[in-house]
C-alpha cells in the first residue's frame, strides 16, 4: 500500500497546485485499502506517528462501495490509482 500513500500524497499536491493551495474535501477508501494504508504507515512510510484517519490534513473516510477516491474541493471525485 506504499503506492496508495504515494498516490494520495500526489493527489493532494496536485490539488494544491490546481486550486490555489485549497485542500481536497476528503479521501474515501474501502476498509481493505485503509487497512493496507495503516499497515504501510506503521512500517514507516511517510512517518509512523500520524493520525491514520487523515492524510496530510485531509480526512479519510471508509466506504465498502468506493473504488478509492479523493473528493476535490469542488466535490468532484478522482479515482486513486
Amino acid at each position: 500500500m506504499a503506492s496508495l500513500y504515494l498516490s494520495m500524497t500526489e493527489g493532494v499536491i496536485n490539488h494544491w497546485k490546481a486550486n490555489a493551495n485549497a485542500y481536497p474535501r476528503k479521501f474515501i477508501l474501502t476498509p481493505a485499502q485503509h487497512q493496507g494504508y495503516v499497515e504501510s504507515r506503521r512500517k514507516g512510510i511517510g512517518g509512523t506517528s500520524v493520525n491514520v484517519n487523515e492524510h496530510m490534513g485531509v480526512p479519510v473516510e471508509l466506504d465498502e462501495s468506493t473504488p478509492g477516491v479523493m473528493v476535490a474541493a469542488d466535490g468532484s471525485e478522482l479515482t486513486l490509482p
